[in-house]
C-alpha cells in the first residue's frame, strides 16, 4: 500500500512541531498528532517528540482501516502491526487507536496545562464546563491510555464532537483541516487561560544530596499546599511514566529523579532527563494554575500501578532515556 507521504503537509507538521515546542501545550515526548486519508494515516510515534516534526522523521503511517479495527477491539490495541512500511522500526504512538477511530482528517491530543489545572479538579470541570459553553466538547473520566481510553471516547463522542476533554489526563481537537484543529486548540486555551500564581521562592539552605541539585520549582515545596498535593499522588499519566507515583520525600533508590523536602526544596538529579525535566516543570505549571479553592484529584495507586507496569511505557522510557 502506498504510504501517501504527501499527507505530511508542511503546515501539519508546523502545527505539530508549534504544540511540542509549547511546554504549556505538550511535556518532552508526550501529546500526539495524526492526519489521515480514507486508506492510510499518519500517526506521532511513540517516544519521539512533537518539538522535532519539522527536523526528523517521527511519525509512521498505518492502514487506517486495520487501525480502526484494532480500536474496536480486533488486536492488543497496539497497532504495532498495522505500521505499512516494514522499514520503519518505530512503534505507533500508544494511543494509535482512538486517532484511527475519531473521523475527522486531523487529530491533535496535547496535555495543555490550562486543560489540566481544570480537569483534575471538580470544581475545575464545573467551571471548564461553563467556559466552553457553545463548543461541541465532551468530557471522559480517566482511563488507562491505549485502548481503554479510545473505547471510553468512542462512547463519549458524536459526529458533531471536535473537542474531547479528557479528565487527568489533557485535551483532544479535531477537524477536517489543519487551520481548524490550530483555531479550535487557540479558542480552547483563551476560555481556560488561568493566570499562575508562584509563591516567593527562597533559595534552600541545605547543600544539595549528592548527584542532585535544587530545582527551580522548589517553591512546590515551600508552600504548605502545593507540598502536600505533590506528595498525595499523581494527577495524569506522564507524571507517573517519567517521574514515578507523586513526588518521594526521600530516595528509595540511586536512581530516585526527584525528592521533595517539606520546606525546603525539589532535589532533581544532576543527571535527569529532558522528560523528567519537563514534566517536573509541568507539575509547576499545573499547581501554580489551580485556585486554592479548589480540590484536585490523583489517579489513584491502581491506576499508577497499571502504568509503571506497562511494556508499552516502558519503551517509551527507554527511547527518552537516550535524548
Amino acid at each position: 500500500m502506498n504510504t501517501e507521504p504527501e499527507l505530511l503537509s508542511t503546515e501539519f507538521r508546523a502545527l505539530s512541531a508549534r504544540l511540542g515546542q509549547d511546554p504549556l501545550q505538550v511535556q518532552g515526548p508526550g501529546g500526539n498528532t495524526s492526519i489521515k486519508s480514507d486508506r492510510v494515516m499518519w500517526v506521532k510515534a511513540s517516544g519521539t517528540e512533537l518539538a522535532d516534526a519539522e527536523a526528523a522523521d517521527i511519525f509512521v503511517p498505518v492502514d487506517l482501516a486495520q487501525a480502526r479495527a484494532q480500536a474496536h477491539g480486533a488486536g492488543d490495541g497496539s497497532c504495532k502491526d498495522t505500521v505499512i512500511d516494514p522499514a520503519i522500526t518505530l512503534r505507533p504512538s500508544i494511543e494509535t487507536t482512538f486517532h484511527a477511530a475519531l473521523d475527522c482528517t486531523v487529530v491533535a491530543h496535547t496535555h495543555s496545562v490550562a486543560t489540566l489545572a481544570h480537569a483534575i479538579s471538580p470544581q475545575g470541570r464545573e467551571v471548564l464546563r461553563r467556559k466552553l459553553k457553545g463548543m461541541p466538547f465532551e468530557s471522559v473520566p480517566y482511563a488507562k491510555p491505549g485502548l481503554p481510553l479510545t473505547q471510553l471516547i468512542l462512547s463519549k463522542v458524536t459526529d458533531e464532537t471536535r473537542i474531547v476533554i479528557l479528565e487527568n489526563h489533557g485535551l483532544i481537537c479535531m477537524g477536517n483541516t489543519v487551520a481548524e484543529v490550530a483555531g479550535t486548540i487557540a479558542e480552547v486555551e483563551k476560555r481556560l487561560a488561568l493566570s499562575p500564581v508562584i509563591p516567593d521562592t527562597q533559595t534552600p539552605h541545605s547543600p544539595a544530596l549528592s548527584g542532585y541539585v535544587w530545582a527551580d520549582e522548589s517553591w512546590i515545596a515551600q508552600n504548605p499546599r502545593t507540598a502536600t498535593l505533590a506528595v498525595s499522588g499523581s494527577y495524569y499519566p506522564d507524571h507517573v511514566v517519567f517521574l514515578g507515583a507523586g513526588l518521594p520525600q526521600s530516595a528509595s533508590d540511586p536512581s530516585t529523579p526527584v525528592i521533595l523536602i517539606k520546606g525546603e526544596g525539589i532535589l532533581i538529579r544532576s543527571d535527569a532527563t529532558p522528560s523528567q525535566r519537563a514534566m517536573l516543570r509541568c507539575l509547576g505549571d499545573v499547581l501554580c494554575r489551580v485556585p486554592a479553592d479548589w480540590q484536585i484529584e490523583p489517579i489513584g495507586t491502581e491506576a499508577e500501578a497499571a502504568l509503571l507496569n506497562w511494556d508499552a511505557e516502558k519503551y517509551r522510557q527507554a527511547l527518552a532515556q537516550r535524548s
